[in-house]
């Protein structure tokens, strides 16, 4: 009986470079960027003056006249 060897080199890429990887990344950073801005911008940093103190606000409240 005769034995036949057959090689084929095959090309496997490494773990991590795959398109469908790349795109759950991209979706990842993307939630993680939104997440990110939403807490700055409701922290209100960004709406704060700078060397503002306090606001003084004049209430006159009354009864109205019957």
């Amino acid at each position: 009986m005769k034995k036949v060897v057959v090689e084929d080199v095959v090309a496997v890429r490494e773990g991590g470079e795959s398109t469908g990887s790349n795109a759950i990344w991209a979706v990842a950073m993307i939630i993680i960027v939104a997440i990110l801005a939403g807490a700055v911008y409701y922290s209100g940093i960004l709406k704060r003056r700078p060397g503002g103190g306090t606001d003084k606000i004049d209430v006159d409240v009354s009864v109205p006249a019957r």
